[in-house]
């Protein structure tokens, strides 16, 4: 990667000079399969990790790391499956392992024998460069602490392999003992590695340590070898250590989509690419691709059923949102006075957030944004309406498929795809015959489509779950694309305590179909009426806004 020493232009038009060592491009490694999947609560199926590794090509990474071979039976499983369900026209998926055993011979290696037969081009493999890790956690030398990492490096490259070396806890290994760390990488550039990667394995660094211990390195291999960053996010510097070491000549990045993995997380290559390349000029996915960062983030949020951040930077459904007030007037006129970028160019979209606050202009320009058309008595109703809702307690600055929905309606909509005859909701709490406690939940629903009028029942795990699969047992089969179509999050209020029990429940339900988000209300003294208004509002906002296929 070549450097540029000349000034470069910041999007706002101000001159910027760009650091000496900064690179032009950098090469994206994606470790969202292996280090990503260590976050608490994740569980990827082999299926799965085929999946998010096309998602990842299709953004355009250059480097998809795919596991460890050989540490478990998935991902033993994954690297057999890839070579033919995995068609790759961008990346170049990474087998990742460690370096041989103390005192143990590179050749015989159980490790590095399974990267080999991993049947991938490149490894990578993680190696010690902290003083205190060898002599502590290993218990041998220095001396054998170098040994190992050169010892496999080497044993890989004769192997035809290409070679990356992560060296575990670099920053903290280097601010202790520098001369070590060093001779670690030294070793391991000697032995053949393609690129050094420095990991601040505990997160613990701050971007001015980063920048100069970088540049350092930079500067003591004469710029003659390339450097990566391998960052985590413990003090929430993560994307600007991962930039630090860029502006100090890095030229790959390594990350996680959306910051996912263990303890508080990884570098978040959705924030780090468009900040490389909107804010820095440095190249990362190719251009025609950044357009696709936003679908990607929630497709794989999605595949790993983490759910993204709402204001996460660029990619965030609530990342160019503008509430009702001077901004939203304003943004009528000039979009860039408000917004960093255009939210067009990661693939997002600007939203106008309304509640019993908004005026007039603001509900035009949402009625512009949906497409509706919307003017005089008819925008005075929508006013009015959602400010006696609103104080009734709904809230639809969170739920903008319910006021997509209204705004609907009042342009004259109405939904066709059917309609409520009547629901009914029994819970029985019995015991079961062992005599064991059980409850047992069932919903009958009754509705019309077109002219058919359809009966369906259905049990579920509660009123809210059972209402869910009877209405989609009524009209699943001519609906089949209600498939792509579920929950993702329910959320119960209690608007006011004073009552108790009898008091007005909000409930809130997100829902997805795997390509957009979107949140519905309801509101009500009854909790099975709040939650089927809310999940009615789901559905119908799904399927209007879900691709229909024909029934089967």
């Amino acid at each position: 990667m070549s450097t540029n020493t000349e000034s470069t232009t910041a999007v706002a038009g101000l001159p910027a000079a760009r650091p000496p060592r900064m690179p032009n491009a950098v090469e994206v490694y994606d470790t969202t399969l292996r280090d990503g999947a260590q976050l608490e609560g994740i569980s990827l199926t082999v299926g799965d990790k085929l999946r998010i590794a096309e998602q990842l090509d299709h953004l355009g990474v250059h480097y998809i790391e795919g596991g460890w071979p050989g540490a478990n039976p998935k991902d033993v499983e994954f690297f057999e499956l890839a070579p033919s369900e995995l068609s790759l026209r961008n990346a170049t998926l990474v087998a990742f392992g460690s370096t041989r055993r103390v005192l143990g011979k590179a050749d015989d290696d159980p490790t590095l024998r399974n990267l080999v037969k991993a049947n991938t081009s490149v490894a990578c493999i993680v190696g010690k460069s902290w003083d205190y890790h060898v002599t502590e956690a290993l218990r041998t030398t220095l001396d054998e602490g170098v040994a190992m990492v050169a010892d496999s490096v080497e044993f890989l490259r004769h192997a035809g392999l290409r070679v990356f070396f992560d060296a575990e806890h670099f920053f903290d290994g280097y601010k202790h003992n520098p001369e070590f760390s060093l001779r670690v990488l030294e070793a391991a550039a000697t032995a053949g590695a393609e690129v050094l990667v420095l990991c601040d394995t505990n997160g613990g660094s701050l971007p001015a340590d980063v920048e100069r211990i970088v540049a350092e390195v930079y500067d003591y291999f004469g710029g003659d070898v390339r450097l990566g960053m391998h960052v985590h996010d413990d003090t929430g510097c993560a994307v600007a250590n991962t930039i630090a070491g860029v502006r100090s000549g890095a030229t790959q990045v390594q990350g996680t989509i959306n910051g996912i993995g263990e303890r508080t997380g990884n570098a978040n290559l959705t924030t780090i690419i468009p900040n490389l390349t909107v804010k820095m000029g440095v190249r990362t996915v190719p251009p025609e691709n950044l357009e696709r960062l936003t679908s990607v983030s929630h497709h794989i949020a999605e595949l790993v059923n983490v759910g993204l951040n709402p204001q996460a930077p660029y990619v965030g459904s609530s990342a160019f949102a503008h509430k009702a007030g001077l901004h939203v007037s304003a943004l009528a006129r000039r979009p860039d006075a408000y917004e960093h970028i255009d939210p067009d160019i990661v693939g997002n979209g600007r939203k106008f957030v309304v509640s019993e606050l908004a005026g007039k202009s603001t509900l035009e320009m949402k009625a512009a944004e949906l497409g509706l058309d919307l003017e005089g008595r008819e925008l005075n109703d929508v006013v009015n309406k959602l400010k006696e809702l609103e104080h009734r307690g709904y809230h639809f600055e969170a739920a903008d498929g319910s006021l997509e929905l209204l705004m609907r309606g009042a342009a004259g909509w109405q939904q066709s795809f059917f309609s409520l005859e009547s629901f009914r909701v029994i819970v029985d709490h019995r015991l079961d015959h062992r005599g064991n406690p059980e409850v047992v939940t069932e919903a009958t629903i009754k509705v019309v489509i077109g002219d058919e009028r359809v009966i369906a029942t259905a049990e579920g795990n509660g009123p809210v779950n059972a209402l869910d699969k009877a209405l989609r047992q009524a009209i699943g089969a001519r609906y089949p694309e209600l498939e792509r179509i579920h929950l993702t999050d329910f959320k119960v209020r209690v608007l006011d305590t004073a009552k108790a029990t009898g008091a007005v429940t909000r409930v809130l339900i997100d829902s997805t179909n795997g390509e957009r988000d979107w949140s519905t209300i309801g509101v009500s003294e009854n909790i099975i009426e709040a939650s089927w208004e809310a999940l009615l509002d789901s559905l119908v906002y799904g399927l209007l806004h879900t691709p229909h296929t024909s029934a089967r």
